[in-house]
């Protein structure tokens, strides 16, 4: 078994559970690992501290999986740990009549570190994050067709990922039935199809669950302006929830064109109107216009990395600005970030200025963050990265 390890003064977070091992706390690797090796990772004085996977070329060269130094990564311990995942969302009571999308192993937080597996109905949708999971795909894909059975499973690792960890992801179906063109989904009582065309994330945003559930329960007798709509999925929410009308704001021809057959498949239709703009436009537009009762501004992600942060929180502010300009005095608006550089306080610190800058006075109502099936353990704060605010905006 390869060896890595720690300088000394970086074992405090790993001894706390952290999963990540970074590159600047690494002193020695010994034993001639090749990238998707199993290592133990060792403390200065050779206490085990656990094992993981080997990424040589990442920021974060080593994922733990385990801290029992007589456990090994094999099909036996990846198979049980899908089947642990599975158990907890059944806990949480997924799927159900109303809901069978959901992020069945959600990485470090199923202590399954470079995997993501999503669940639209019959089919699956995974993404690998490391060399060490790809080159365990086969254990993997074996595993979640014996838990799951699902008629397909489709690879959704990203370009990205795979270009950043030194393999070549797969393209489309990958066990199953290769004719597979969409997604069929059912989330909260509405029915989805969305093209494998789409694909951010895995194909639909299933961690904004929460979010679509409560703006659903506000949404009655309200006139809605859901911004960045993707394929409708907030916007058909606040629809079903009695809203008096929604307009539907998006840059993607395609996303608007999934998300208005999926409105008429729904009969929603009447109540939805979706426009093909970009999102400060219509924002602008609507507050000259004198505004909306709910306004809603969930954005693609602003910081992808922490470099990024202070930019990111700068258009998050104008954004903030934009919208709470948008929404009638007395009415709500909702921010959202899936930054995990841009939290609770950053988000809130933005809306803050925002309303400033526009004479107005946000005031928190609620804070929301990503769904049960995105669980974080305690000890990897990272794992936090999607939270949404409501806010009433006041006049000053």
């Amino acid at each position: 078994m390869s060896k890595v390890t720690l300088k000394s003064g970086h074992v405090q977070p790993v001894w706390a559970g952290h999963p990540w091992i970074y590159a600047q706390a690494v002193a020695r690797v010994s034993g001639g690992a090749s990238p998707g090796d199993e290592v133990d990772v060792l403390d200065e004085r050779d206490n085990f501290m656990g094992r993981g996977l080997y990424s040589p070329g990442s920021a974060i060269p080593v994922r733990l999986y385990t801290r029992e130094r007589d456990v090994h990564l094999d099909g036996a311990f990846f198979a049980a740990r899908v089947q642990h995942a599975i158990a907890r969302r059944a806990r949480l009571g997924l799927p159900s009549d109303e809901t069978n999308a959901y992020r069945v192993v959600h990485a470090e937080g199923d202590d399954l570190p470079g995997l993501v597996v999503d669940r639209y109905g019959e089919s699956v949708a995974v993404q690998f994050g490391t060399v060490g999971m790809k080159r365990r795909e086969g254990m993997l894909l074996d595993a979640l067709e014996h838990a799951l059975g699902p008629k397909s499973i489709i690879d959704r690792t990203t370009t990205t990922a795979a270009e950043r960890e030194g393999f070549t992801p797969a393209a489309g179906v990958v066990r199953g039935a290769a004719e597979l063109t969409e997604l069929a989904l059912r989330e909260l009582g509405v029915d989805y199809r969305i093209p494998l065309e789409l694909t951010q994330k895995t194909g639909f945003y299933l961690d904004q669950r929460p979010l679509r559930e409560r703006v659903r329960q506000l949404a009655r007798g309200r006139r809605v302006l859901d911004t960045f709509t993707y394929v409708g999925s907030v916007a058909l929410a606040a629809a079903r929830g009695g809203a008096a009308e929604v307009l539907a704001i998006d840059r993607s021809a395609l996303a608007l064109e999934v998300a208005a057959e999926n409105a008429r498949a729904n009969g929603l239709d009447a109540l939805v109107t979706f426009e093909r703009a970009d999102a400060h436009d219509a924002l602008a537009r609507a507050g000259r216009q004198g505004g909306y009762d709910l306004v809603v501004c969930d954005p693609p992600k602003l910081a992808p990395s922490r470099a990024a942060k202070k930019r990111a929180l700068g258009a998050m502010r104008r954004l903030a600005a934009a919208g709470a300009a948008a929404t009638k005095p007395g009415g709500l608006m909702v921010l959202c970030s899936c930054s995990a550089a841009i939290g609770v306080d950053e988000l809130t610190r933005a809306a803050a200025l925002g309303g400033r800058d526009v004479g107005v006075r946000p005031i928190v109502l609620e804070r929301l963050f990503q769904g049960a099936d995105h669980p974080v353990p305690a000890a990897f704060p990272e794992g936090l990265y999607l939270c949404s605010l409501i806010f009433e905006i006041a006049t000053r």
